[in-house]
């Protein structure tokens, strides 16, 4: 969706209350920017299971 879709779909008036919200919203601690830049750096990576683990029974 690009931003012309959005403004649309919302509104001029819902976008600058969106704003202005994130705005005045506190920074986030240095404990949760820690805990998050693993999902939002790489949010599709998979976990490998352990070399010791065994496959599933067909």
């Amino acid at each position: 969706m690009t931003r012309a879709e959005r403004l649309a779909l919302l509104g001029p008036d819902f976008v600058a209350y969106i704003r202005e919200s994130v705005a005045s919203a506190p920074p986030p601690s240095p404990e949760l920017i820690d805990a998050l830049r693993p999902i939002l750096t790489n949010p599709a990576k998979r976990r490998t299971p352990p070399a010791d683990s065994a496959p599933a029974a067909a």
